[in-house]
Parts: structure tokens; C-alpha cells; sequence
């Protein structure tokens, strides 16, 4: 597809007047359907059909903005009120804002496990680390497998009732291939996972093989797997889970509704999470543009996007001005594993992203995420090592300047504590080490004490 991207055009309906016998599973005031994300191209298909991609041009697919039957005031009534109820997809909190996701149609179709409802966290300590008066940490690893892929899954699962389809595959450094299997099972369908060989962690492989997921370990990196997973998907009719996934996209949004709904819809300065395959970054965007498009928020927040030194081909690329050929990462290297991603599919739309909201991306070397985790430790929160790239970005942005010591600041943890307690226990003692054979300092270590059985040599240690 052309590298070169204008906005393209958000279309919304005016409200009309709110009906109580209409505010059901989904209200629209016409047929979903599914456009082309290319600006040159944009042609539109049935929101039933079986791609990833644009057939005409290969350009990435999204599901088109939605046209609500009510108002933004009405809808935030609606959204509280649901948080009452003991109905499955209103104590979900990526369905209980289904008006925002408009292409399921039926209730019948979703797959549920109460994803979403995560918290708001204060972190002081943390916010000192990174030079910020406060901070606030959006924490996904609250979600059911743990990540903020449920989200999205619980969508992407839901569409593959819908079309039918019985088998369902993803490629996966972790946390997608948790979430997918579990989602998957819950409904029925058989899960398939494809990860790159000895490049998971085993927290993260475990809920894999419990969930019951047949789990292939190709030889490759992952984005050679994906394009391989993508052949075989097209010839043995098998859905595709991965964030290529627009509906997966559709899910993720939520993460952002929910977060101004739990602020009383007040908007941040910044929005700081992590960058792998960059769907999360594009769903945050496309959440923000649809919502001041229809009148929830008057103005967007900055999204800021950290990625790893050694996988970050999209700071790269917007250092460069964010124009000409994006350039891969042939041999994506990290210790945070969750965005070791060499070749991010969703590249076009973060950009759009970046653009849109006047964004920043950063990069963090082994060291900082390392160091970051351990301060979010401390600050009594825990996350995977992905998620401390958040942290780690934000105070190499405040010391240059870009983010304001005073700002108002949402960091998104992707990712559970014990998603990679290996991480955890070789920091700590000194043991970590990093891809180019070099050891992480235990910056702020806490290294287990090994003391005798007696009671006057501990009491003295203490």
C-alpha cells in the first residue's frame, strides 16, 4: 500500500432522540461494514466477509466509525447504569460501550469472561522516579489471562461465532496466544498457536497449554511466522486472531472509554503505553477520533508510544519525519518480550494515530524497562517487563522536556506481574541478562537473604 497517509474522514450520524425500547444489544442507524484504511482506496466490504486486508489495494481493514441513535449524554447514563447490572455483557467492560463497537448485531454471538473493569492505580513513587508530580497507571494485567489482549479477543472471538468458523489461530510472543486460547475454549472453537521457538516466557506458554491450545514452536521470529500463519489460515479456513484482526482493534478501544469513564470523562495531557505490533496505539486513536467526532470529549489527549531500543522500527521511522519507506527490524532483540515485533503490522494506522493527536514515540534500552519495573514495583503495582517501557518512556520525556513535570499523565500497563517472573527473580539477584550477552544492573535490587535457623542472627539482620 502507498506509504504515504492523510486522515481519513470520520463520518457520524446526528443524535436523535434517545428511545428506551431501543438501547438493546447494538444501535446504529445503519449496517456495519468494514473500510479500507488506505485513503487512496477505501473501498468498503460486508462486515461478514472472511479478510484481514483489502483484496483491491492491501491495505489494512477497520471497522467503519460508529453512528449512534443517541446522545453522548444519554450513552454515559446508559454505561453507569449498566455497571448495576448482573447481565454478562454489561458487567464486561468492553461490551457494557457496545454502542461503540457496531458489527456483532446479536447478542447470541459473544464470548464473554468479564474483560475490561480495570483500574486506575496511583503510583507516587513511580511518578517521582520519572520526574512527574503524579502519575496514573491504566493496569491491563487485571484482565482475566492477565493482559489487555482480552479486550480485544473477547471481539475478535465473538466475530469467529458469528462467521461460523471452528478453528481460530494466532501468532504470539505470549500474551496474545493466553488470551486467544482462553477466549477460544470458552466458546468452543479450537485454538491454535504458533510461537517463535524459545522466545516466550514460560508464564505466559503455561496459560496457553492450560487453556488447551495446540501450541506449534516455529524456528523463525515472529513476523516470518505471522506471513507463514497467514497462508495457512487462507488455504485450511482458519481465523486469523492476530491484531491484523480489525475486530480485535474494536475491542482494544474500549481501554480508552473506559478510561474517561472512570475520570468523569476529564481528559489527560498524555496517554504513554507501550509499542509492539502497535494495535493498541491504533485502537487508542481510533477510540479518541470517533469520540470527539460524536461529542464525548472536546479535545484529545497526546499519545505517546515506547518501544524497545533494539525492536523500534516506528521510532525510527517517525524520527526520521514519519514519511518514505518503513524500514523492519530483521532481528528484533528485548528482554520484554511482549514487543519483541521486528515488522509491527499496524505501523499505518499508529501513525495516523501519532499524527492525529500530536503524539510523540520514544525508545528505552534494556536497562530503563528493567529499572522502570522495578520502580513500579515499589510503588506496590507489578507489571510484565513490556508494560514498564510506559514508565521508562515517560521520564526520558520529561527530562527532555516533552512531557511537563505538572502533567496530567495515564501510563497503560499491558501486562500482569507474573506474566515473566523469571525477569523478576534475575533482576533482583543480579542474573539478568541481556540479548547481547551483557548483564542488567540490579539498579534497585531486592535480593532474597539466606540466613541460618537462629533467632539472634536474623533479629541482628533486622
Amino acid at each position: 500500500m502507498p506509504r504515504a497517509h492523510v486522515l481519513p474522514h470520520v463520518t457520524v450520524a446526528h443524535p436523535v432522540p434517545f428511545n428506551h425500547q431501543k438501547y438493546g444489544i447494538i444501535e446504529v442507524s445503519m449496517p456495519s461494514h468494514l473500510v479500507c484504511f488506505n485513503p487512496s482506496c477505501r473501498a468498503t466490504y460486508p462486515i461478514t466477509e472472511v479478510i484481514y486486508t483489502c483484496p483491491k489495494c492491501g491495505g489494512l481493514l477497520e471497522a467503519a466509525a460508529p453512528e449512534l441513535a443517541q446522545t453522548p449524554a444519554q450513552l454515559k447514563k446508559i454505561w453507569r447504569e449498566r455497571r448495576m447490572n448482573n447481565a454478562p455483557i454489561d458487567q464486561s467492560g468492553v461490551w457494557r460501550y457496545r454502542e461503540f463497537i457496531n458489527f456483532l448485531g446479536d447478542e447470541s454471538h459473544i464470548v464473554t469472561l468479564r474483560e475490561g473493569n480495570t483500574p486506575l492505580l496511583s503510583g507516587p513513587k513511580a511518578a517521582k522516579y520519572a520526574g512527574l508530580n503524579h502519575v496514573v497507571f491504566k493496569h491491563q494485567g487485571f484482565n482475566p489471562t492477565g493482559s489487555f489482549k482480552d479486550n480485544g479477543m473477547t471481539c475478535g472471538a465473538s466475530q469467529a461465532m458469528r462467521l461460523k468458523m471452528r478453528r481460530v489461530a494466532c501468532v504470539s510472543t505470549g500474551n496474545t496466544s493466553a488470551s486467544m486460547a482462553a477466549y477460544a475454549s470458552a466458546a468452543g472453537l479450537d485454538p491454535i498457536i504458533f510461537i517463535p521457538n524459545g522466545n516466550i516466557s514460560y508464564g505466559k506458554l503455561a496459560q496457553a497449554l492450560e487453556f488447551g491450545a495446540k501450541t506449534f514452536q516455529v524456528d523463525a521470529n515472529f513476523d516470518q511466522i505471522l506471513a507463514l500463519v497467514r497462508t495457512l489460515a487462507g488455504k485450511l479456513g482458519i481465523y486469523l486472531l492476530n491484531s491484523i484482526n480489525p475486530f480485535r482493534i474494536e475491542g482494544q478501544k474500549t481501554i480508552m472509554l473506559e478510561i474517561m469513564d472512570q475520570r468523569d470523562w476529564k481528559v489527560p495531557d498524555w496517554v504513554v503505553l507501550p509499542g509492539g505490533n502497535l494495535g493498541n496505539v491504533s485502537a487508542f486513536g481510533k477510540a479518541l477520533r470517533e469520540m470527539k467526532a460524536l461529542g464525548f470529549i472536546d479535545k484529545m489527549p497526546r499519545l505517546a508510544v515506547v518501544q524497545a531500543e533494539h525492536s523500534a522500527p516506528f521510532y525510527h521511522y517517525m524520527k526520521h519525519g514519519g514519511s518514505g519507506e518503513f524500514a523492519s527490524v530483521t532481528k528484533p532483540e528485548t528482554l520484554a518480550t511482549a514487543i519483541k515485533i521486528g515488522d509491527p503490522v499496524s505501523w499505518p494506522k499508529a501513525l495516523l494515530e501519532i499524527t492525529t493527536t500530536n503524539g510523540v514515540v520514544e525508545m528505552a534500552t534494556e536497562q530503563e524497562i528493567a529499572d522502570a519495573k522495578a520502580q513500579i514495583g515499589l510503588a506496590g503495582i507489578g507489571c510484565e517487563p513490556a508494560s514498564a517501557a510506559t514508565l521508562a518512556g515517560i521520564k526520558k520525556l520529561v527530562a527532555a522536556g516533552v512531557i511537563d513535570k505538572t502533567a496530567d499523565v495515564i501510563a497503560v500497563l499491558t501486562g500482569n506481574v507474573l506474566k515473566d517472573p523469571d525477569y523478576i527473580y534475575k533482576y533482583h539477584t543480579g542474573k539478568l541478562e541481556a540479548p547481547d550477552g551483557s548483564f542488567i544492573r540490579s539498579t534497585y535490587g531486592n535480593q532474597p537473604i539466606e540466613v541460618p535457623n537462629d533467632p539472634d542472627k536474623i533479629a541482628a539482620l533486622l
